[in-house]
């Protein structure tokens, strides 16, 4: 191996500069010129178009009619049937049923309904399954909270919950 010779690249003999283009005076400086005109052009063309953002919250934004947004519970529709907390994937919701005081009273009653919104996806999977559609998606997306215990939304705050209820679910 003493006598094996190893090619250095031209770039590298001419110095560490001349490999990534620097000191090599007004060599290719018409495409990078002509390259920056076309960028510029871009830029003056889109100064003109119709701007898509808005003022938030100034302005606010009209939100399609199918956004999946905060639930809504109709209390008087829901006949606890645990089915919206079963196929919930991140098990945020909580339900819980009144003791029955009297024997011959069918229908269940109500306790406990509460929404860990720090753990909701809002996937609508708590809508779709249940039957007699107590609970519905609003297309209300404002849920800023300064703490996280504030995300816990209980029975009578998802009752009130009437902010942009989907025109398909008001009963």
């Amino acid at each position: 191996m003493s006598g094996a010779s190893f090619a250095v690249p031209a770039a590298t003999r001419r110095g560490p500069r001349a490999a990534c283009g620097a000191g090599r005076g007004l060599e290719g400086g018409i495409p990078m010129a002509t390259g920056l005109l076309k960028g510029l052009g871009v830029t003056f063309q889109e100064m003109f178009r119709p701007k898509v953002t808005t003022k938030y919250p100034d302005e606010p934004y009209v939100f399609p009619n199918r956004l999946r947004g905060i639930q809504k519970l109709y209390v008087e529709k829901c006949i606890v049937c645990h089915q919206c907390a079963n196929i919930c994937p991140t098990q945020c919701i909580t339900i819980k049923e009144k003791p029955k005081t009297d024997p011959a009273q069918k229908k269940k009653e109500l306790a406990v309904f509460d929404i860990n919104f720090e753990i909701c996806i809002l996937c609508d999977l708590c809508t779709e399954v249940c039957p007699t559609e107590a609970i519905v998606m609003t297309s209300n997306v404002e849920l800023a909270e300064t703490s996280r215990a504030d995300l816990h939304k209980d029975l009578p705050w998802l009752e009130a919950n009437n902010t942009n209820v989907r025109e398909v679910n008001k009963p």
